[in-house]
């Protein structure tokens, strides 16, 4: 099955078709489609969802679709790559650290429902598409402030309609003492509190992740995990009751001499000198 790859940050394509030009397939990128006119369906992860004029589909790089079309169709796509959001942080308000457009994208129900958009969000709608649309006819899209907030307000729109069609999805409230309780548990297994592994399991962004963390707890997601483990570490110490080679193993280092040299880098000390005081 091929997979589309794209570089530019955003980019937009408008075409109409009587045929769709590419098979099944899946991207390294996100998109927005928008349906300007005809009908057809939509195949995505096996769902059949038919479509219409004025319908929206969100698609994110885990996703396989294509359009079976029965109508000559005109599709308005909008298509950008992770850091299309991540570099634009300075213009993002505190909601979009933590619930971003890329993970509200890959939510289950828009692979499975087609959004019913009623007045007037159906107009907005299509007065948005264009105005993106005629943007880029201009000016360089992928720097734009006003193509980008322009983009924010469809997933606006989306989260209003879904609340209309009374639909649930996936919760991304994030309780900062679970995140805490989260990383105490496994500090002792470095793989599970690798900023990817935690970024998912909290369904977040991981480009998003670390600036989030920093912004609610005042440190570096990095000292926080670095300071968490030498401060276990020098407990064990105290205690004097295990080798250091039981101790490496307990935190995970692959022998004695990496716990030796990951405690002196912290404490400028060795673990020897450090049970002497």
């Amino acid at each position: 099955m091929p997979k589309l790859n794209q570089f530019k940050t955003l980019v937009l394509d408008e075409f109409e078709e009587e045929k769709f030009h590419l098979p099944p397939h899946t991207h390294t990128y996100y998109e927005i489609i928008y349906i300007n006119k005809g009908s057809g369906i939509h195949h995505l992860n096996n769902n059949l969802l038919q479509y219409k004029a004025g319908d929206l589909f969100v698609i994110s790089p885990d996703d396989e679709h294509y359009f079976d079309i029965k109508k000559s169709t005109r599709f308005t796509f909008i298509k950008f790559t992770d850091n299309y959001f991540n570099s634009k942080q300075n213009l993002t308000c505190d909601e979009f650290l933590v619930n971003t457009p890329e993970s509200f994208m890959r939510d289950k129900i828009l692979k499975e429902t087609v959004l019913k958009f009623d007045e007037p969000c159906k107009t907005i709608l299509k007065n948005t598409v264009e105005n993106i649309v005629t943007y880029g006819k201009y000016i360089d899209v992928t720097s734009s402030p006003i193509v980008f907030y322009q983009i924010l307000s469809i997933f606006g729109l989306i989260k209003e309609t879904i609340r209309c069609m009374n639909l649930q999805m996936q919760s991304t409230h994030l309780d900062n003492e679970q995140i805490a309780n989260y990383i105490h548990q496994n500090i002792y297994q470095p793989k599970l509190v690798q900023i990817k592994v935690i970024a998912e399991h909290f369904n977040i962004a991981q480009t998003y992740f670390s600036a989030y963390f920093k912004r609610t707890f005042s440190i570096s997601y990095r000292d926080y995990i670095h300071n968490l483990r030498t401060t276990l570490i020098e407990k064990r110490f105290h205690n004097n009751q295990l080798p250091i080679k039981q101790i490496a193993y307990e935190f995970g280092f692959t022998d004695e001499s990496h716990l030796t040299n990951y405690f002196k880098k912290r404490k400028n000390m060795k673990p020897t000198d450090f049970k002497k005081l």
